[in-house]
């Protein structure tokens, strides 16, 4: 399967707790922290909820 890697370019600090959960989920932590994740449904549903916060890029 594909693999996305997912780059936080956005601060999380006035971000809704919801918002900073996900980013948590997927495993970002802090500020040009990336992540590289399979391409899934579930996954691109986190990225979709954070998509203003986040850089995706494929691999």
């Amino acid at each position: 399967m594909a693999q996305i890697k997912i780059t936080q370019i956005k601060s999380r600090i006035n971000a809704p707790k919801d918002q900073k959960l996900t980013l948590d989920a997927l495993g970002i932590h802090k500020m040009h922290h990336s992540v590289i994740k399979e391409d899934t449904p579930s996954v691109m549903g986190m990225v979709k909820k954070v998509h203003h916060l986040v850089e995706v890029t494929k691999l």
